[in-house]
């Protein structure tokens, strides 16, 4: 009995968050399902308005569905849900994420191998362009030293075609939401997601947190899914340009440690504002007045988030001044930044 346990994979729970997403399931429920078939699947629903519901109670009956009443965002939606799932590994998976054969194991197996591991992420390539590394996490995310996230294979918007340069399991600073492994015992031991986010960069949040707790956050290249993007969110909403600058400032002043938060922010603060000025320029002003937005509702929570700092004196980032290198040095791909 204690060979089974010690050599045994451990339990997944494949838990999908739900908007109004119901196309989605159409085109990628089924694949997840064929899949999958060592795993238990669930469906939060963040109080959708469309036939979500009852569209996977008569297509889906083998998928669990539990119901929120609100809908609370990424983070208060996952948080709610996670509550009644009890298996050892969770994958958060978005619902417009095509999976491929084979996706589990060895990410099962890399979580078995090391129990310093807390989560993981596989290869996330773009749908519409097979070939290509996806905007939201590609091969494994990274902070520079004024808090600016990227990834292996993705530069701010510039996107590496796969050509084999990251098949190598690596240890990252975070890992995408798009399709997160956690330990559920990690992912309660740090409260879940920070609820005051809703939506983006709560993922790096929580992983910068359990880094501070000595954890290891992991990209692992045998596993390979699709992603389509803009399931909730359009990329070219106000809406994300309002969550992304407002949770990147709030996630920096929960975790920076002392001698640099405030210089950090400071200088971010500033260069938030250039980006609004050429946002402007370019004719997009609804982003320039979400960025205003952001900064004001920074302000407003910036007491409720310095009572939450637990900085630590970990090193966060890997590069440094990412735009420099980025608009001026003209280094748009990771093997390239110095």
């Amino acid at each position: 009995m204690e060979i089974h346990q010690r050599n045994r994979l451990p339990a997944l729970a494949i838990v999908i968050l739900n908007y109004n997403g119901v196309s989605w399931f159409e085109k990628f429920l089924p694949g997840i399902i064929h899949f999958s078939t060592d795993a238990s699947i669930y469906v939060i629903d963040n109080a959708s308005t469309d036939h979500s519901v009852s569209y996977l109670k008569k297509n889906f009956p083998s998928v669990t569905l539990i119901q929120n009443n609100t809908n609370s965002g990424y983070a208060g939606g996952y948080n709610e849900g996670l509550q009644f799932i009890n298996e050892e590994i969770y994958c958060l998976l978005n619902s417009d994420v095509e999976v491929t054969d084979n996706w589990i194991s060895p990410i099962l197996t890399l979580f078995k191998e090391n129990e310093s591991i807390s989560a993981i992420q596989p290869k996330i390539l773009n749908y519409n362009e097979k070939i290509q590394f996806e905007f939201a996490g590609a091969a494994g995310g990274f902070l520079d030293n004024l808090g600016y996230p990227f990834c292996r294979g993705r530069i701010f918007y510039t996107l590496e075609n796969d050509n084999g340069q990251y098949n190598n399991n690596q240890e990252i600073f975070w890992a995408t939401g798009a399709c997160l492994f956690i330990r559920s015992k990690d992912f309660w031991s740090q409260g879940g997601f920070d609820n005051d986010f809703f939506a983006h960069m709560e993922e790096i949040d929580l992983c910068w947190r359990l880094k501070i707790s000595g954890k290891k956050i992991f990209y692992c290249a045998e596993s390979k899914v699709y992603h389509a993007g803009g399931g909730t969110l359009n990329p070219d909403n106000p809406r994300k340009t309002f969550l992304n600058f407002r949770n990147n400032l709030l996630m920096l002043l929960k975790n920076l440690p002392a001698n640099q938060v405030f210089f950090i922010i400071f200088l971010r603060l500033i260069l938030d504002g250039i980006a609004g000025i050429k946002f402007v320029f370019s004719g997009n002003w609804k982003h320039c007045l979400a960025i205003l937005q952001a900064h004001f509702s920074f302000y407003r929570l910036l007491p409720r988030f310095l009572k939450k700092r637990k900085a630590g004196s970990i090193i966060y980032y890997n590069k440094k001044y990412l735009l420099y290198q980025y608009f001026i040095k003209k280094r748009n791909r990771y093997s390239d930044l110095k």
